[in-house]
């Protein structure tokens, strides 16, 4: 299932850093200078599930597959983005194709690495980033309702419907609000309507307060990074992108674990980020595990029973007969699938039945 998380931010904030800590890779060059990136690099991460280890422990199996979604490192924006500004078009279009967003802010003070506006100021490079996906917004949908003009003198009642929510919708990006407050008060129809216009503006945020090593549990920067994401009602993190990229460095989990300890931390801030975008995309896990394979799945929460079996394959989907499922917690605290079912704990579920997060599960089909 492809879904991508966007990282995005001024230059010069620690975006490249923090997708090479993330994908423990230099796939994104890191450079001191505006614009080093140009194309969008995309990296699929591996969810931390402790969850997996059990059972990996637990079946033994020949084969692991955990869960992983993808991040994508998209190049600085700069005031003017939405104008063509620092290539901003085109890296404007990389922010369309992701189903979150991931803001890169800059709370921390360095003379040796060039801040675009000369200073350090987390609300106004928030402000500058907002803006230009508003402005950006505000230019598609005025192609829109130009569009619609032609066919309102039909007198088409869908149309004008959908003008009529289309001009309100203006009105609030001219507001400098973010289409998502828009669109989180309507009906399901107005919202599929307001989807298909792929609006920068209508993704879930997760503001990330990049600080110095020395303040990994947050300073005055952050501090108004916090407050603007409680105002906005989004995802905030605090983390250090220097700490991360010297714990990616680590290869054994037991030096990664020994250099958090010392650092008073009990999970790297990447771990927390990923776990984070994870929940922004509004996801699950279920798992499907033996002694061949522990595999761990990744689905929309809502998903039921033959969506989730069609995650899979397809066939499975076609040819949905029932789910046999195992609450991960049953299974770990009776030790075994055998005791379970003993217990009269292996539930039969149909097709209406709605996945919950940690559910095992054996498909029964038919094609």
């Amino acid at each position: 299932m492809s879904l991508k998380c966007g990282i995005v931010g001024l230059p010069n904030v620690g975006k490249s850093t923090l997708f090479n800590a993330l994908t423990s890779s230099q796939n994104a060059e890191a450079a001191n200078y505006p614009f080093c990136t140009i194309d969008p690099n995309i990296g699929s991460v591996i969810v931390p599930d402790s969850r997996m280890d059990k059972l990996v422990e637990m079946f033994n199996p020949k084969k692991t597959i955990p869960s992983t979604f993808e991040f994508v490192d998209i190049a600085g924006l700069v005031k003017g983005a939405s104008k063509g500004e620092g290539l901003g078009n085109q890296f404007l279009s990389h922010i369309r194709e992701v189903n979150a967003i991931v803001h890169i802010v800059r709370c921390f003070d360095d003379d040796n690495i060039i801040h675009v506006d000369g200073k350090v100021d987390p609300a106004n490079d928030i402000e500058i980033i907002e803006t230009e996906l508003i402005i950006k917004d505000l230019e598609s949908l005025e192609k829109r309702i130009e569009r619609n003009q032609k066919s309102l003198k039909t007198g088409d009642k869908k149309i004008i419907s959908e003008n009529e929510l289309l001009e309100k919708l203006k009105s609030h990006l001219e507001n400098s609000r973010l289409a998502k407050y828009f669109t989180e008060t309507l009906s399901e129809d107005d919202k599929k309507i307001i989807k298909g216009l792929q609006l920068l503006t209508d993704k879930p945020v997760l503001y990330v307060a990049n600080v110095d090593d020395k303040s990994s549990k947050g300073n005055k920067y952050s501090e108004i990074v916090k407050n603007i994401a409680a105002k906005e009602k989004a995802e905030f993190l605090i983390l250090s992108v220097q700490i991360e990229s010297e714990i990616a460095q680590f290869e054994s989990t037991e030096e990664k674990a020994e250099f958090l300890k010392e650092l008073g931390l009990e999970e790297s801030g990447l771990d927390r980020l990923i776990k984070e975008g994870y929940k922004l995309l509004d996801l699950i896990t279920f798992f499907t595990a033996g002694e061949k394979e522990v595999h761990s799945w990744t689905i929309p929460d809502g998903y039921t029973a033959p969506q989730a079996a069609g995650v899979i394959h397809t066939d499975f989907e076609k040819g949905f007969i029932r789910a046999e499922i195992m609450k991960y917690d049953d299974l770990i605290s009776l030790g075994s699938e055998a005791a379970v079912k003993e217990k009269g704990l292996l539930k039969i579920e149909g097709k209406e039945y709605l996945m919950k997060d940690g559910d095992i599960v054996f498909f029964r089909f038919n094609v």
